[in-house]
């Protein structure tokens, strides 16, 4: 514990000479733009102490109590915040990159537009930080809390967020390009307008998730949870959506031209409209899906489930639908020109057959 209370003018002395600063209580000083450069402030006392503008490039500050502090505009890069206390701090335009954060608690923080770039945030605690317009690109942020987080706008392209919580965060227009999310908690999230090109959200869960208008293209869903997600108007063209759990989900007017959905579960999920041309959807459930007016040009349904499928007006042209499952499914104007259906199950028992094109 902190074992002694400064002045400024003891603070400037000892900024002169040793820099040692540990366990000191420093609380409520005013310490703007002052130069603490590489200073050793482990378990120090800096509770609501003002420090915007200042140079802390290299300091140490772990377990410090900076509760309330005011580091806006600080430099802070390179410095190590391990286990570091900094609840409702304000760090916004703060430089932290590099930074070692990991495990500190940074509840209710600001750091709108900081740059967290390269910054170790393992396991750190930001549950309702702003994090806004935020650089936090090669950041790692395995296992951390970023429950209800505001990252709108934030860029955090190629950061590792491995297992990482960020269940009803606000993610709107995020950069994630290459990001790894794998196994991370995006149930509730909103993701609206996000670019997450070529990132892997293998194995997360993305339940009740917004990702209408989600730039996805060649993004990793292997075994990922999409129950009940709105991915309308989403970028998806070659995402690997293998075996993933997509029941229910909203994929209206989505492109997914050569996307991998092959044993994935789509069972009700809406597809109205959606571009499928060249998909991978052998062996996927479609029970119950709507698909009409969805383009499926040249797809590959070999052994999917299409029962009570919507398939109205849908463009099946050149389609693989060998050993498919079609009973009840709907093919009012559905083009089957070219398509294959050999060992296709139960299209006798399917609805609207004289209607299509192709069929028969």
């Amino acid at each position: 514990m902190p074992d002694e209370r400064l002045t400024l003018d003891q603070v400037k002395l000892i900024n002169k000479t040793s820099k040692n600063f540990a366990r000191k209580d420093l609380s409520g000083l005013n310490l703007q733009k002052l130069d603490l450069g590489k200073a050793n402030l482990h378990e120090a006392n800096l509770y609501k102490v003002s420090l915007s503008g200042a140079n802390l490039r290299g300091v140490v500050m772990s377990r410090a109590n900076l509760i309330g502090a005011d580091l806006g505009g600080a430099i802070l890069s390179g410095a190590y915040l391990s286990e570091a206390n900094l609840s409702e701090a304000m760090l916004a335009v703060a430089n932290l990159s590099e930074a070692n954060l990991s495990k500190a608690i940074l509840d209710k923080v600001n750091l709108s537009e900081a740059n967290l770039s390269g910054a170790n945030l393992n396991k750190a605690i930001l549950g309702q930080a702003d994090l806004s317009r935020a650089n936090l690109s090669k950041a790692i942020l395995g296992q951390a809390d970023l429950s209800k987080v505001n990252l709108r706008k934030a860029i955090l392209d190629e950061a590792d967020l491995n297992g990482a919580g960020l269940n009803g965060a606000d993610l709107s227009g995020a950069k994630l390009t290459m990001a790894n999310l794998s196994g991370a908690d995006l149930s509730g999230a909103n993701l609206i307008g996000a670019d997450l090109s070529g990132a892997n959200l293998s194995g997360a869960n993305l339940s009740g998730a917004i990702l209408s208008d989600t730039n996805l293209s060649g993004a990793n869903f292997s075994g990922t949870n999409l129950v009940m997600t709105n991915l309308s108007g989403a970028i998806l063209n070659g995402a690997i959506l293998s075996s993933g759990y997509l029941s229910g989900v909203n994929l209206s007017g989505a492109s997914l031209h050569k996307t991998d959905l092959s044993k994935a579960d789509l069972s009700g999920a809406n597809l109205s409209k959606a571009v499928l041309s060249g998909a991978r959807l052998s062996q996927a459930i479609l029970s119950e899906a709507d698909l009409s007016e969805a383009d499926l040009s040249g797809a590959n349904l070999s052994g999917a489930d299409l029962s009570e499928a919507n398939l109205s007006g849908a463009n099946l042209s050149g389609a693989n639908l060998g050993g498919a499952e079609l009973n009840g499914a709907d093919f009012d104007g559905t083009n089957f020109t070219e398509a294959l259906l050999r060992g296709a199950r139960n299209i006798e028992k399917a609805k609207n057959t004289q209607k299509a094109r192709g069929l028969l």
